[in-house]
């Protein structure tokens, strides 16, 4: 098959098309290759990208529409995975226009370009801050998700309504999957695995929000791709949602629209992370207490039968095996001894 994968420089992008590329389909990844971090990570990943004959990249911003629809024509694509967004819940309060640009305006030309091409399946990424205010645990697709806390929160729950109305008003197949605290190997620097990994190596303190009294539903990278792999065989058709007793259906009743938590429903206590993070490097941490900063929950949790019963996979890697996973690739990334 042909993909348009935007976001492919980025970590999850990468991982997904490299992905896709070893099982011999044909990648146009999309990428602006902004300085949110470190561009020679960016780079590095689109190297190891290039090495496959398969894929081909294009370098600009999701605002710019005719270089989407250029890259479009290139793809030919028969699936669209748009993972490119401008990340993060902190940055969002630092500089709330990127958010716009990217996550609205660039997810607006995106649906702009899968209505002109109409794709068999087109995906789209969200998030677990999607749920924002709500406490009741675990999260479910159907609960409400009308309170966001974040900028970033807002912004992909706007894109998952802007992308039902394309689906319902052009009959474009669409599943949005909302991602719970992905980690892995080649991770972004701004999430906490990678700042903890690097602080601790060159003999720094790490800072625990919520004075460590915080869970999360942590994803391990390969499993996330491989519930989208799976996921992208199974475009929602209307009026045939999921019949398996005790799972409840997100299928639209007005459009082939769907959205699908991906995360294996078993949170982790922030201190047992730490202390995975302090196994594998084989050396405590230094930790510094702090209170709960703006934007943040004190817990993500899933409920991923919906998932499983689509696919007959969920994520289940523990931190004990996908942290020391990470940690070896940093290690080696940067040549640290």
């Amino acid at each position: 098959m042909h993909f348009l994968i935007t976001g492919s420089a980025g970590f999850i992008g990468f991982h997904l098309a490299r992905r896709l590329l070893t099982a011999g389909h044909t990648v146009v990844g999309y990428d602006a290759m902004t300085d949110y971090y470190d561009r020679r990570l960016k780079e590095a990943r689109h190297a190891i990208l290039a090495e496959h004959d398969g894929f081909q990249a294009v370098i600009a911003p999701l605002e710019d529409l005719a270089a989407l629809r250029a890259a479009a024509a290139i793809a030919r694509p028969d699936v669209i995975v748009h993972l490119a967004a401008q990340a993060g819940v902190r940055y969002s309060l630092e500089n709330p226009r990127a958010y716009v640009d990217s996550n609205l305006i660039g997810s607006f030309n995106l649906l702009e370009v899968a209505r002109e091409v109409a794709p068999r399946h087109l995906l789209l990424a969200s998030t677990s801050s999607v749920y924002g205010g709500n406490e009741t645990m675990p999260f479910h697709e159907v609960d409400r998700a009308d309170f966001p806390i974040t900028i970033y929160a807002a912004t992909k729950k706007a894109m998952e309504g802007l992308a039902h109305t394309y689906a319902h008003l052009w009959g474009l197949p669409t599943t949005c999957f909302r991602f719970f605290t992905v980690y892995g190997p080649w991770g972004r620097p701004d999430m906490a695995l990678f700042k903890f990994v690097d602080a601790i190596q060159h003999g720094r303190p790490i800072e625990i929000y919520g004075m460590g009294d915080m869970r999360r539903d942590f994803t391990y990278v390969d499993d996330l791709v491989e519930a989208v792999v799976r996921l992208i065989d199974l475009p929602p058709v209307q009026g045939r949602p999921v019949m398996i007793s005790g799972v409840i259906d997100t299928l639209s009743p007005v459009a082939p629209w769907r959205v699908v938590n991906i995360a294996g429903g078993q949170p982790v206590g922030l201190m047992d992370f730490v202390a995975a993070i302090e196994t594998a490097l084989g050396c405590r941490a230094e930790k510094l207490m702090r209170p709960m900063q703006l934007g943040d929950v004190r817990e993500t949790f899933a409920d991923h039968r919906l998932l499983e019963s689509l696919t007959g996979f969920r994520p289940q890697t523990p931190v004990t095996v996908g942290v020391p996973a990470f940690v070896d690739w940093y290690l080696s990334k940067y040549q640290v001894q």
